[in-house]
């Protein structure tokens, strides 16, 4: 079918001047535009071919009524549809719209709130991930401590345990490798300590320090020790010393001496430290007191007591 039959893209005013059989150089001037038109802008806006329309028939311009001779580069050129290939360098540019920068402004800044709130968003859900894992670690540290305490406690328990296990451990070997002497064993051990060393060397034993009471205690003492070194002469500290008060004599559970046995000898009589020997040791050859030094190193004599005789 012939396109000016359908009657499609062409517009009506082409046709009119193509069929006009009165209208001369007006049909060839609307057979030449509809060919430009066919072939150069097919899809032009509806209201330029109005324009263009109107101008071909001779129905745009002021007053005049001869048809305007425009080719459609130059409609299209004055409407603004193709840029000018030969723009003035010194025209100013156009104002922009301000309208058109406020819309800009406040879309931008819309755009902007957005991503905050994306990031602000982001935050609270980092804040609250990081929230939730505090909690959880102060439940296990909560949860460790409990057990760190019963830990301590278990320790505690068992190194109690063990304390007691060593002394009683040290008491059976007193009574066992010691000499029994009424209800208490006592026991030499051949090993050098200061006076403090000797006394928690005993008391980690389940004993203390020998502290004779009275002449049969001490002759039994001193015949032990002198069997125990024969025939050597070698001191033992005894559970005795003068350290508060310079001539009072108290044994190491800090009751008062009531019995002593001093060497008494007119060139060595005993005691002859005064202020400078403050601690008490028997004489393994004949079961003499003497005071030394604390801080001198010597074997010790320790008592525990009897639990089968008691």
């Amino acid at each position: 079918m012939d396109p000016d039959e359908q009657g499609v893209g062409v517009p009506s005013c082409f046709h009119m001047q193509d069929r006009d059989p009165s209208g001369g150089g007006n049909r060839t001037q609307g057979l030449s535009l509809r060919l430009q038109w066919e072939q150069e802008n097919q899809n032009m806006d509806p209201a330029a071919l109005t324009l263009l329309c109107l101008c071909s028939v001779g129905l745009c311009g002021a007053a005049s009524a001869t048809p305007i001779q425009t080719s459609l580069p130059e409609l299209r050129k004055a409407r603004g549809d193709v840029p000018d290939p030969h723009p003035d360098p010194n025209a100013e540019p156009e104002p922009a719209s301000p309208v058109s920068d406020f819309e800009n402004s406040y879309n931008y800044v819309l755009s902007r709130l957005a991503g905050m709130d994306q990031e602000i968003h982001k935050l609270m859900v980092g804040h609250y991930t990081v929230d939730v894992k505090l909690s959880q670690v102060i439940e296990r540290l909560t949860t460790m401590d409990a057990k760190v305490l019963e830990l301590e406690d278990s320790v505690r328990e068992a190194f109690q345990h063990s304390r007691d296990n060593r002394k009683e451990t040290g008491r059976l070997e007193g009574c066992m490798k010691g000499r029994r002497i009424g209800y208490k064993c006592y026991l030499v051990y051949n090993s050098y300590e200061h006076y403090a060393g000797a006394s928690r060397k005993c008391s980690e034993r389940g004993g203390r320090l020998a502290m004779p009471r009275g002449r049969k205690e001490q002759e039994a003492l001193a015949d032990y020790v002198r069997s125990f070194f024969h025939p050597g002469n070698w001191p033992v500290w005894l559970g005795i010393n003068d350290l508060q008060t310079e001539g009072a004599y108290l044994y190491d559970d800090g009751t008062q001496v009531s019995y002593f046995q001093w060497r008494k000898h007119f060139l060595s009589g005993q005691p002859d430290g005064g202020r400078r020997e403050n601690c008490v040791a028997m004489a393994s050859d004949d079961g003499d007191w003497w005071d030394h030094y604390c801080d001198r190193a010597m074997n010790y004599l320790c008592e525990f007591d009897d639990r089968v005789a008691l």
